[in-house]
Order: structure tokens, then sequence, then C-alpha cells
């Protein structure tokens, strides 16, 4: 058991508490309160003069799949074979040894979702995880937590070059049309076979992999960087009754009031960097905050290894720079993101139940000056300075 007393408390789903406590039993969080008496043979972490945060939480990235220092031996993330390969899982590309993990829960990211690129059309499946271990089975908070498809420059570029479908916009959305309504036909054929399995559908995996998709068990997470592309992904959703989150969404900032309007959640970022390629013209850090202003749910992401990991409430302060509010600013790396994933049962605020992934602070997380200096993941201390 451990309590955590005198720190400012950043709990993400109430007031701030002035020297308020949190009580750690078991790996969950068991109370968060103003005064907490310490139990019997508890340990005590005094945090007076610091604050204290729910873990933080990364809704889009490549952590461990595109790993650090090194190339193509290291470079899981694009199955660059064909455009549609929906039966892939990131579980079985990460390499937890990788030492973005160690660098983003030493900064205070205990979550995140990592899974393919978009060089794909439709690239598989998504997991949750924590940032800390060696197995990632045992990391693995929820999997598959998203079907990753994407739209704009990166799939068609991939395949011109290979002289394959798709080499326009027209070709990616035709794509994702016939992978879905083929998979929507087998999930009917197997439905309507019921308990004869003589006439079950022959087995298609990759029709298989996006029942979740059709059932809305899990979401498209849709990488689509301008606002015709973002355009398309609702329409394809639409057409097919199915969930969606925008990732990237880096002219969301144009378009704030439709995205609004259709009551989607934006995973916004890279915003940091240079702007690469066309797509990425009207980039900016206003994003993250017009759209939360606009009452849309947003996360911020850093997409990495486009920027690192650990550099994820950097980013945070870098919108606040540009005009979001802090508490929004702090809920786009904590709870948000959470919702976003569908597991806020689990982390991104402090209240009872929730594990206890928790950061402690010195100086604030949003400047460059602000460091970690204890990292709990479900109530383990796994970083302290």
């Amino acid at each position: 058991m451990i309590l955590i007393q005198n720190g400012k408390i950043y709990t993400m789903i109430g007031p701030v508490l002035e020297n308020g406590c949190v009580l750690i039993n078991g790996g969950k969080i068991a109370e968060v309160a103003k005064h907490i008496d310490a139990p019997t043979g508890a340990e005590v972490i005094d945090a007076g003069g610091r604050s204290v945060y729910p873990g933080f939480v990364e809704a889009h990235c490549h952590v461990g799949m595109w790993e650090s220092s090194i190339g193509f031996e290291g470079d899981d993330t694009n199955e660059m074979t064909a455009p549609v390969t929906a039966h892939l899982r990131a579980i079985d590309a990460i390499n937890p040894m990788d030492i973005a993990f160690r660098e983003a829960r030493d900064a205070g990211v205990t979550s995140c979702a990592t899974g393919p690129g978009s060089a794909n059309v439709i690239g598989g499946t998504f997991v949750a995880m924590k940032t800390h271990g060696v197995c990632v089975d045992e990391m693995i908070i929820k999997d598959p937590i998203a079907m990753k498809c994407a739209f704009g420059e990166n799939p068609k570029r991939v395949y011109h070059a290979q002289k394959k479908m798709p080499s326009t916009r027209m070709g990616t959305a035709a794509i994702i049309r016939e992978a879905l309504m083929k998979a929507k036909r087998y999930m009917e054929a197997i439905e309507r076979a019921s308990d004869d399995a003589s006439k079950l559908p022959a087995f298609d995996m990759q029709s298989e992999a996006l029942i979740p998709v059709l059932r809305k068990e899990i979401p498209l997470k849709a990488h689509a960087h301008r606002t015709d592309d973002i355009f398309t992904s609702i329409r394809i959703a639409k057409e097919f009754n199915v969930r969606i989150t925008l990732e990237h969404c880096t002219e969301g900032h144009l378009i704030a009031d439709y995205i609004k309007k259709e009551n989607l959640p934006a995973v916004v970022g890279p915003s940091f960097g240079h702007r690469s390629k066309f797509e990425l013209a009207n980039k900016t850090f206003d994003t993250p905050g017009v759209l939360d202003r606009a009452g849309v749910l947003v996360a911020i992401t850093t997409d990495s290894a486009v920027v690192p990991l650990s550099s994820l409430p950097l980013m945070a302060g870098m919108a606040v720079a540009a005009g979001m509010d802090e508490m929004a600013a702090l809920r786009a790396i904590t709870i948000n993101p959470a919702k976003i994933l569908g597991f806020d049962d689990r982390v991104g605020s402090l209240e009872a139940g929730k594990d206890a992934d928790v950061v402690i602070f010195d100086g604030s997380p949003l400047e460059i000056s602000g460091k970690a200096w204890k990292v709990l993941i479900d109530g383990n201390v796994v970083f302290e300075r």
C-alpha cells in the first residue's frame, strides 16, 4: 500500500486538490481525497511542492514497431506488399526492449496505442498497452483497439511506385469500400449458416479481421490530414455504419464545426517538425485548441517515432503556447485519449478503482523545465529521479 500526500492533485475529472492525497492498494487507486490518514504499514511518498497527474496516454504511435537506432531490421511498421492487410496485428511486431519505451515511461507516458503505419489502405490492428514490461502479452490493456486505415498521400505514393492500385484518392476509397463490402457479405454468410458448418463460407482471414469493425466493436483509425480526406473517411464510415476516429486531423481547424457536428473525436499531430509533404501545408499547433473550443473530444499525439514518445507532454505545452487552454491540453494527454481509445475505465484520471498509473512532477509537464520525479505503473514505482 502506498500513500502519496501533500501533492497538488490533478484528477482530470474534477477540481485540482491542493495538498491532496492518493492512496494506492494492490495496483489500483483506492482513494483520492484532500486528506487520507496513512494506513498501518503503508509506504508514504511526500509530494510536497510537486504536482501529481494520472499517467499520460498516447493515442496513436508506432513505438516498439519502428525501433530506435536501427533501420530495416527494426522497422516493422508497414507491410508494403499489398494495399489491404487487415489481418496483421501490431502485437506480433512490438519489441518492448526498444529504448523508446523506457524514455516514454521515464517522462510519465504510461500507456499508449501502437500499431501499423499508413503505407497501406487498411493496415491491421492497433493494441493498447502499458509502457513498462518485457513481454507484450503482459503489457496489454486492450487488443485489438482499432483497425488502421489510411487516406491521402501515403498509400497512393507507395502503390503508385509499385504500379498498383491505388495511385489516386479514388482508388484508396474504392479499396476500402471493396474490403468492407466483402467483409459484410462474409459476415452475413456466417450468420446465415448459424450452427450448420456445411454452409459456412470459405475462411477469409482479411474479412474475418474486419468483422469487429462492422459490428462496431472497434473503430476504423483513419489516417487523414487534409479536409477532403477527412470528409471521405466520414462518408465511408456513414455508408457502412461503422465507428471512426480521425487520426492526425491536420486541417481539422479549418472544418472544426463539421467535425463537432459529426460528433467525432480527433487525435491531432504530430504538429512539431517540418512540413515534409503537401498535405501538411496547413500544419499548426493551433489545431488542437481550435477543435477543443469547438467542442470536439481532442487528444494530442507524437506519432512516435515521428516525434519521440517521451515528448508527449511537451507537445501539449506547445499547443498551450498556441492558445489552447492549459487544462484542456492536460486532458488531451490523459482522460481524452483514454476515452477515445475506449479504456477510460482503466486509465486517464485519478479516481478510485482505476489502475495506479501516477506521475509526480517537479514543475509543469507542459514546460521544458518540468521533470518527472516519480512514475508509477500499476502501483509500482518504475522511475524515480
